[in-house]
């Protein structure tokens, strides 16, 4: 369906984040997770999203009325994550983290094929891992997943790490997000130098994407389109939080995809997403209007020694 982006995000997470208003504690209660952020920003920027999730337990009872997005949820007897951050003294503190229970096979099945009818209905899909070393469910999944989605023609944007990336890549997808960080930690480069993390886009590429998009924090992300390499600028904007921009980065690509606009219109779309979230408290949000309007500010420059 055009204008249709279907996110897998096997399991959402609970989040509780305390933080002072005018001296007194003030709870915040939301879905987390990194499907559920890039779910918002995509609906934010005009393409229709459906989240592909597994809920169970209290938390997936709770995370059912918060997610704020059309859901396609198989419910299982797993309990999703969750976590309570403390942030009344600026910084971010967790207090507590429950991870993801694993899904059974059973359970794992049927997502599987939930995820592939919506994701072939789409047409275009935005691969996203669980949080941190949870595991929910295997990495294999993100192999066949890929395998399966590309092979029918369903446009694949992935943004993992790890083992997770590993097996996305054996799939073939069409787009690659990946944080420079991540690029050293997986030994896909050998430092963060330009010319390293240049021969880590090269190598990610082999898989047969079309696109590999590097974000380096403040610095200019680097990326690998259909062979030539470029330079991201994107709008000097002052950060209020840093979290989630890559996030954002991630769904204004797969939106741009899925909206039919080519891959340079929509790695602009990416970074002038990710610059709007940075100045924000939510992760995965801003205005698409705000967004729309800073695109034409997001520059692209040739990497000199490509």
């Amino acid at each position: 369906m055009p204008g249709q982006v279907a996110v897998f995000a096997p399991s959402p997470e609970l989040t509780v984040t305390v933080e002072e208003l005018d001296g007194t504690p003030d709870i915040h209660i939301h879905a987390g997770g990194q499907g559920v952020w890039i779910s918002r920003m995509i609906e934010s920027l005009g393409a229709q999203v459906v989240l592909c999730s597994a809920l169970g337990g209290e938390t997936g009872q709770v995370l059912r009325h918060l997610i704020g997005v059309e859901l396609r949820a198989r419910d299982v007897a797993a309990r999703n994550g969750g976590y309570v951050h403390d942030r009344r003294d600026g910084a971010r503190d967790q207090i507590v983290r429950m991870p993801a229970d694993a899904l059974s096979r059973h359970e794992l099945d049927d997502l599987y094929e939930m995820t592939l009818v919506e994701a072939l209905n789409a047409g275009v899909a935005v691969l996203s891992g669980p949080a941190g070393q949870d595991t929910p469910v295997p990495d294999s999944v993100y192999e066949r997943l890929t395998k399966d989605l590309r092979g029918n023609g369903c446009q694949v944007v992935v943004d993992l790490s790890g083992d997770r990336l590993a097996a996305a890549l054996a799939g073939g997808p069409t787009v690659v997000k990946v944080s420079h960080e991540e690029l050293v930690s997986d030994g896909l480069a050998a430092s963060d130098s330009l010319p390293d993390l240049v021969e880590g886009c090269r190598k990610i590429a082999e898989c047969g994407a079309s696109a590999v998009v590097v974000s380096r924090a403040a610095e200019d992300t680097l990326a690998w389109l259909d062979g030539d390499l470029h330079l991201v600028e994107a709008p000097d904007l002052s950060p209020v939080d840093t979290r989630g921009g890559g996030d954002s980065m991630t769904a204004g690509l797969a939106a741009g995809l899925a909206l039919g606009r080519s891959l340079t219109e929509s790695l602009k779309l990416g970074a002038a997403a990710g610059a709007v979230n940075v100045t924000r408290h939510g992760l995965g949000t801003g205005s698409g209007d705000v967004v729309r309007e800073l695109v034409d500010r997001v520059g692209l420059r040739p990497w000199e020694d490509a």
